[in-house]
């Protein structure tokens, strides 16, 4: 005889900001990791740029193991262990990056190769926790809420992340080895505790799945269920638009303010300024995507019209800002630059609240694993958008010679990027129909999936 699953409720706004709780948890470590450790290691320890560089890209490319994390998810159903764990993965990794930053002036070596392994940690942890939080999100959040609950924890990550770097930035101030280690452990261990109280019976026990539902995830083994959802045409083509769009993303990041100081000749306030105006602007985009969804309905098609609507208009901003180089508009690069900023900020975050909808599309109880392969995709973008977008830049001036030309051609190919990823995204909203009116967290009634045969011949070998 077979036993009906219960299924939890939606969460309410108060679940939604403690988990955002969780996800401003995460940016605080990972900030003083990647930011803090990086500009002591060049700064005070005068090491080259290229280690915190190859450290960071270390935990990014660590990151591939998602879709393994969150299949072990997928085995139990149950994520708040996964959220925890991987917070004191993260937490552990952030204490002995600064540990190993710190022993860096006496001891390179061994210094060094702490940080290889602090930093390998930092990405698993974050790909853990990442990972089960937002598919525990996917799980319990409502269609209506998706758009506004992406914006919301996006923010208090945001937000996680500024308060951080502020408040160490003043405690470490007289500056020592000692005192990088004493406020990471603080904030670590503030952190850990904090996700420990957010995770506190969100999930609780009325969503767990009975035996005979988890029967097929567990049986099957992890390379034949990635190998499954790789063959599902939606959640394929969701990794690649992932993928394009946050590498045409990430290489517009470590450009823009060299741009802005070869091409227009502005000081180092100035261009960081610039660089805040932008960020500005990704979190306008991410509100006006929130209060659109809020007021016209969280369904799949207003997601799927701001995420492509998002790239295409970071396509059309980020030629405007090779514009502006091109023809000398001093005047129009900050608004420019502003609208790039919105622009990434509405397809960011609309993308994300799709995902969550996505997450239940295809084969039952493999939302984790999901995740995880989008999660890595994304990972992957960033390690490698930042490299290679500063890379042909100087490859450009190289081959170019002037300045504005070279960036103007870099700015072009992002465009491109973005025309691509918007392209990938039509196709993936039009590769099956999601019915997001039925109740999230329900294995049983999981959102519908069935490959349009045309489609699904003509994008297999994608």
């Amino acid at each position: 005889m077979s036993t009906a699953s219960r299924t939890a409720s939606p969460l309410g706004w108060l679940g939604i900001v403690r988990l955002g709780l969780v996800q401003a948890a995460l940016g605080a470590v990972v900030v003083l990791a990647t930011s803090t450790d990086n500009r002591v290691m060049v700064v005070e320890l005068g090491l080259p740029a290229m280690l915190p560089g190859a450290l960071v890209a270390l935990h990014y490319g660590i990151q591939i193991l998602r879709p393994r994390l969150g299949y072990g998810s997928d085995l139990g159903q149950r994520r708040t262990p996964w959220i925890i764990g991987g917070m004191a993965v993260l937490a552990l990794g952030g204490l002995l990056a600064a540990v190993a930053t710190a022993a860096m002036a006496a001891h390179p070596a061994l210094g060094i190769a702490t940080a290889v392994a602090a930093f390998i940690m930092v990405g698993v942890g974050v790909g853990a926790c990442g990972t089960s939080l937002l598919t525990l999100l996917a799980k319990r959040l409502a269609p209506a809420r998706r758009g506004a609950a992406a914006t919301l924890v996006w923010v208090m990550m945001i937000a996680g992340i500024a308060i951080t770097a502020t408040a160490a930035g003043r405690a470490l101030d007289p500056f020592s080895p000692a005192r990088l280690v004493t406020v990471t452990a603080v904030v670590v261990g503030v952190a850990w505790l904090l996700t420990l109280l957010a995770v506190w019976g969100v999930e609780g026990a009325s969503i767990a799945e009975p035996a005979t539902a988890l029967a097929p995830a567990a049986k099957t083994p992890f390379l034949q269920a990635l190998q499954e959802i790789w063959a599902e045409a939606q959640a394929r083509r969701f990794a690649i638009f992932v993928f394009v769009s946050m590498f045409a993303y990430s290489a517009q990041e470590l450009i823009l303010e060299p741009f802005v100081g070869a091409v227009f000749h502005l000081t180092p306030g100035a261009s960081t300024g610039l660089t805040g105006l932008q960020h500005g602007g990704v979190l306008c985009g991410m509100v006006l995507v929130a209060v659109a969804t809020g007021v016209f309905g969280g369904k799949a098609g207003a997601l799927r019209s701001w995420t492509i609507g998002g790239c295409l208009g970071s396509a059309l901003a980020i030629l405007a800002v090779a514009a502006t180089a091109h023809a000398h508009l001093t005047d129009l690069v900050r608004p420019a630059v502003f609208a790039l900023g919105a622009a990434n900020g509405a397809f960011t975050v609309s993308a994300i609240g799709a995902m969550m909808g996505l997450a239940h599309s295809g084969r039952g109880q493999r939302e984790g694993t999901r995740m995880g392969l989008w999660g890595a995709a994304q990972a992957i973008a960033f390690g490698l958008g930042g490299l290679v977008g500063s890379s042909a830049s100087d490859l450009a001036r190289l081959l170019l010679g002037s300045p504005a030309a070279a960036y103007t051609a870099v700015f072009i190919a992002e465009a491109l990027l973005f025309l691509l990823a918007a392209h990938q995204a039509r196709h993936v909203f039009a590769t099956s129909v999601m019915t997001p009116s039925q109740p999230p967290g329900d294995s049983a009634s999981a959102v519908s999936w069935r490959p349009e045969e045309p489609s699904y011949a003509a994008y297999r070998n994608v």
